[in-house]
C-alpha cells in the first residue's frame, strides 16, 4: 500500500508540476503588447496666436504662469458669457493668488473675432482675461493640441447669422505649459477657485 501511495504522490506532483508550466506559459502569451515607440497623448503644446493689441504671442508668451485655457467665441449665447464670468469671479475670490494666473480666451470663430472684437468681450468680463485669435489655419492647429473644437452651424439665413458648436472645457496648465486638470465650463467660480488655489499655493 504505502508503495501504490508513493506512486500516486509522484504522479499528482508531476501533473501538478505540468499545469503550474502551462499556465505560466498561457499567462505570458495572454499579455498584451506594449508598443516601445509608443508615444503619450499629450494636451497642448506650440501655438502662434494674435492678441487684442495685435501682438504676435505664442505659448512661450506665458511660460512661468498657470494657464486656464477655454475655447468659445464672441457670438456664443450662453456658454461662453457664463464660463467667462464665473473665471473672472474665480479671479476676484483667489486674492493676491491670481497674479500666479493667466487665463486664455481662445476663438473657435476667427473670421468674426478680430483682435479688436476679443479685446472688448473678454474686458467685460476682467481685463486680465486675455481673449486670443488668429488664422483659421492657426485656429485649427491650436484646437487640434488641445483636443478642442469648434463647428459653425448656419441657419436658413446663412450669411454671418450662425452658432458655433464647440468644447466646453477649461483647460488648466502648468507654468511649464504641462496639461494638469481639466473643469467642466459650468463649474462654479467657488469650484475654479478652490482647484486653482490648490495647485498655485
Amino acid at each position: 500500500m504505502s508503495r501504490r501511495h508513493e506512486l500516486l504522490a509522484l504522479g499528482l506532483r508531476s501533473l501538478i508540476s505540468r499545469f503550474c508550466i502551462i499556465f505560466a506559459a498561457s499567462l505570458s502569451i495572454c499579455q498584451p503588447l506594449v508598443r516601445a515607440d509608443a508615444a503619450p497623448v499629450t494636451v497642448g503644446g506650440p501655438f502662434t496666436l494674435t492678441a487684442p493689441d495685435g501682438a504676435t504671442v505664442t505659448d512661450e508668451t506665458y511660460r512661468g504662469k498657470w494657464l486656464l485655457v477655454f475655447f468659445g467665441y464672441t457670438s456664443c449665447p450662453d456658454i461662453c458669457p457664463t464660463t467667462l464670468s464665473s473665471i473672472a469671479a474665480a479671479m476676484e475670490e483667489l486674492g493676491p493668488d491670481a497674479a500666479k494666473l493667466q487665463p486664455l480666451f481662445i476663438t473657435v470663430d476667427p473670421e468674426r473675432d478680430t483682435p479688436e472684437v476679443m479685446g472688448s468681450f473678454t474686458a467685460a468680463f476682467d481685463p486680465r482675461i486675455v481673449g486670443l485669435t488668429g488664422s483659421p489655419q492657426q485656429i485649427a492647429a491650436v484646437s487640434e493640441a488641445y483636443g478642442a473644437y469648434g463647428v459653425a452651424r448656419h441657419g436658413e439665413a446663412g450669411g454671418d447669422d450662425y452658432l458655433m458648436d464647440h468644447g466646453t472645457y477649461i483647460y488648466i496648465m502648468n507654468p511649464q505649459g504641462q496639461f494638469v486638470e481639466g473643469l467642466d465650463a459650468d463649474t462654479p467660480s467657488s469650484g475654479i477657485a478652490a482647484t486653482l488655489g490648490e495647485l498655485v499655493r
